[in-house]
């Protein structure tokens, strides 16, 4: 690959061939600890962030990864057309046209390796026609947590991805709640949303919004699709936003807004819950602590009477990762035998709502762990926010 190829690659990917070399490297490593010679990366429907870690490429329609150490990765493209853009972005594989029947296209790749009935390692939610196909006369062996692990510790290169897309974040926010926001409908506030980040080179990853009168609330957490309901002077405005510079490097904030009025008792001491407990989990984000002491910060939650509906904590940058962590009276999942480690991203997020979920605030942001302590990747303000 020339100087030039791989410039071109880097400003596609947003990382250079030598920060994917690592990641391969990294994998590799995981093949040998299992003895495999070989591994299958699947993602689809632009969903796939082991396909987009190892190689850059935004997984479209669908895409498998074909990684055998000492060979060039194969990258098999659904849909034709999509062929020459993944070219042009990964010019570290050699990328083919997985045709009507991706699987079939695979395993020739295996029998070309001389892998016909190898057995094979795979990262993905490979669809169980695939596994099946790709599983006859050979062993499969699942590496998800194995590659969920290489992406915990976030190289030079990832955390200056994630700052950059931190500050995309805080800029769509700006513009989110620099104009009017009252008489407005939540497309036309996405609107400012997307025109902020795409205007500047980022790419979509989530924007999700939720609002409610404060004197009658019928929801507690941002919602997934926006409404055409117009947004009114006493309702109030809870978001998750996040802009991408790289397939799932993202930043993500979230915030509570009142608009046009005071914000009701309700609000103010679900809020004062909400601020405690995210300066109490951002104290504890050290090497070394356990996840259970995030947990037990939070504790407050329920102290004051409230509950939780969305994560308090969980890893993100590269996909969304361990630790997910729920409050006491919502457990998301059993929490996991885990401590911190630096190098870690997280995304703390006490989400306080009433226990009949009418009404709920959100806060909390990206943060990284490091070995000095907390650091914040966002520099948006915190606390209760006020818009017109």
């Amino acid at each position: 690959m020339t100087a030039g190829t791989a410039a071109r690659a880097a400003a596609f990917t947003g990382f250079s061939d030598a920060e994917f070399t690592r990641r391969r490297r990294a994998f590799e490593s995981v093949l040998a600890e299992r003895g495999l010679s070989h591994g299958v990366l699947y993602g689809a429907n632009r969903s796939g962030a082991a396909v987009s870690w190892l190689t850059g490429w935004p997984v479209t329609r669908e895409a498998h990864v074909l990684v055998t150490p000492g060979e060039p990765d194969v990258l098999l493209v659904s849909f034709f057309n999509h062929v020459p853009e993944a070219t042009r972005r990964v010019p570290l594989a050699d990328v083919i046209f997985a045709g009507d029947d991706p699987i079939a296209t695979l395993r020739e790749q295996l029998r070309l390796r001389g892998a016909e009935q190898a057995p094979v390692g795979f990262v993905g939610p490979l669809p169980y026609d695939q596994h099946a196909a790709l599983a006859a006369g050979r062993r499969l062996v699942d590496l998800r947590s194995e590659h969920a692990r290489l992406r915990l510790r976030k190289s030079d290169e990832e955390v200056a991805a994630l700052r950059r897309a931190a500050e995309l974040t805080d800029l769509a926010v700006q513009a989110l709640l620099t104009e009017p926001v009252a008489g407005c409908t939540e497309h036309e506030l996405l609107g400012r949303v997307e025109q902020a980040y795409v205007s500047r080179g980022g790419t979509h990853h989530i924007h999700y919004l939720g609002v409610t009168p404060m004197d009658a609330p019928d929801r507690c957490v941002p919602a997934q699709w926006p409404s055409e309901r117009r947004v009114q002077c006493g309702d109030v405005l809870s978001f998750e936003i996040s802009a991408a510079v790289a397939p799932d490097y993202a930043g993500q904030l979230l915030r509570t807004v009142v608009i046009g009025a005071e914000p009701s008792e309700q609000v103010r001491r679900m809020h004062d819950v909400a601020d405690a407990v995210l300066s109490a989990i951002e104290a504890r984000l050290r090497p070394g602590v356990h996840v259970r002491e995030l947990v037990a910060a939070a504790d407050l939650i329920e102290d004051a009477g409230f509950t939780t509906v969305d994560d308090l904590v969980h890893g993100f940058g590269g996909g969304y990762l361990p630790p997910v962590l729920g409050s006491r009276s919502r457990a998301v999942r059993q929490t996991p035998d885990m401590v911190l480690e630096a190098g870690m991203t997280v995304v703390v997020q006490p989400n306080v709502t009433q226990t009949d979920h009418r009404l709920g605030v959100q806060t909390g942001e990206l943060m990284l762990v490091s070995d000095e302590g907390p650091r914040r990747l966002h520099t948006f303000a915190r606390g209760l926010h006020r818009a017109q």
